[in-house]
């Protein structure tokens, strides 16, 4: 069984690594701002939790028709997008030291919700599955619809949130250190919950993986929901002997 993970991001592929999957990447180009922009245009503003699944959607849809290896894609696409909430505004990489700085003066000592937004395409050939109405899919919360176009499969999606504490006596001395790293100009949220920010960040409750990019649980139910086990795509590794 192969997973495609429709996305570059280093800490969504190390997400599926940790838990023995390793899939084939295939970078989708989708622009973002256009297609939030069109999608305001007839449904309104968006909520943190809409934007991450349409986003997520269309990353998934973008690389159907994709040949990674010169072959069709034969297996599940999975495509993903986060978003950070504060004070009820929608953040996502501040890609600009000034911004990421700003950010960080006004969240510490408070808390803020990190959106995760999944969506994973039943792209088999010759499978024709539909995702399942209820047990594991229901209870992720997830939404189901087929494809757009020949050939896009039937899809699935999931929003899941974290909520995130950071620490109030974070210095300034501290803040300028980490954004010299740059390691939070392009995370949203201008922070990462499993690098150099780890020891600001008070609490997390959710999903921690939640925070890094995916759900790891919400993978695994929408799998479900389309009557496959996770455990189907672990990669053979050697054994470690102790």
């Amino acid at each position: 069984m192969r997973l495609y993970l429709a996305s570059t991001s280093p800490a969504r592929l190390a997400l599926l690594r940790q838990i023995g999957i390793e899939p084939i990447v295939v970078p989708s180009s989708v622009d973002e701002e256009a297609a939030v922009r069109a999608k305001e245009e007839t449904s309104g503003t968006l909520s943190g939790p809409s934007l991450v699944q349409l986003l997520a959607r269309l990353k998934a849809e973008a690389v159907v028709d994709a040949l990674p290896d010169g072959a069709p894609i034969d297996g599940f696409i999975l495509g993903g997008d986060s978003a950070f909430e504060f004070d009820r505004v929608i953040y996502g990489k501040p890609h600009l030291p000034a911004v990421a700085r700003e950010r960080w003066l006004r969240q510490r000592g408070r808390a803020g919700v990190l959106h995760s937004g999944h969506w994973l395409i039943d792209h088999r050939l010759g499978a024709g599955s539909s995702p399942a109405g209820s047990g594991a899919l229901a209870e992720a919360g997830a939404e189901a619809s087929a494809g757009a176009g020949a050939g896009a499969g039937v899809g699935a999606g999931a929003v899941t949130s974290a909520t995130v504490e950071f620490a109030a006596d974070i210095t300034e001395a501290e803040i300028d250190a980490y954004i010299a790293t740059g390691e939070p100009l392009e995370v949203a949220g201008a922070f990462t919950v499993d690098g150099l920010a780890a020891p600001f960040i008070r609490s997390v409750s959710g999903a921690p993986s939640t925070v890094i990019g995916m759900s790891l649980p919400t993978i695994r139910d929408l799998l479900n929901g389309f009557g496959v086990s996770l455990t189907e795509f672990w990669t053979p590794t050697t054994p470690v002997h102790l």
